[in-house]
């Protein structure tokens, strides 16, 4: 049985097909759309437009950029010995708001994943080696904590440091405001690793 009308089911469709979105958000999503003054939907789709019309990927760290180079890799100011590398660009974004962090990026577009298909030549490794011929001394590796995050960190590390170049890995352990009892023995064994003095 037919429950709603077919631009209803479409508009479903397609909302479902957003990370992290199932059939039953994209629905409320949908609803919450047809609720809406025409004014608000139009300027939603005049933005998801704009953003696919404007935005593209740098051309040397592959973050997001309106122009061919991003503003992280112009700005004069960034520290181009140290290169920190991440699987997407949404995590410069992470990693940059925390203002720890003064260097340049290098975005590699996901992480190994052979079950899935994806081998280094999917991913922006070569551009990130030709980047490492210069003045870089450090690169670290800010791959997530993820089976794949941690292949890729190692593969990269073994490509990485016969250049010459020192490679670190961002630290991982007990989350601020974080509890003890319910962190897991993974989590808590790196924490354990990473611990500094005090």
């Amino acid at each position: 049985m037919d429950y709603f009308s077919s631009a209803v089911e479409s508009a479903i469709l397609e909302l479902s097909r957003l990370p992290g979105i199932g059939r039953k958000t994209a629905q409320r999503l949908t609803f919450f759309l047809l609720k809406s003054g025409r004014a608000e939907v139009e300027r939603l789709a005049a933005a998801l437009v704009e953003l696919k019309t404007r935005v593209r990927f740098c051309e040397r760290c592959f973050n997001v950029s309106e122009g061919e180079v991003c503003e992280i890799c112009l700005n004069p100011k960034r520290d181009a010995h140290v290169l920190c590398v991440v699987e997407e660009a949404n995590d410069v974004l992470v990693l940059d708001k925390t203002g720890e962090y003064r260097g340049l990026y290098h975005v590699l577009g996901g992480a190994l994943s052979p079950l899935d298909g994806i081998g280094p030549d999917d991913l922006h490794i070569a551009a990130l080696m030709k980047r490492l011929g210069g003045e870089v001394e450090e690169v670290i590796v800010a791959t997530n904590p993820t089976a794949e995050g941690e292949a890729t960190a190692v593969y990269l590390a073994k490509l990485i440091r016969p250049l010459g170049v020192r490679v670190t890995r961002i630290a991982r352990g007990v989350p601020m405001g974080g509890d003890l009892e319910f962190t897991d023995e993974v989590t808590l064994g790196r924490a354990l690793q990473n611990r500094m003095p005090m």
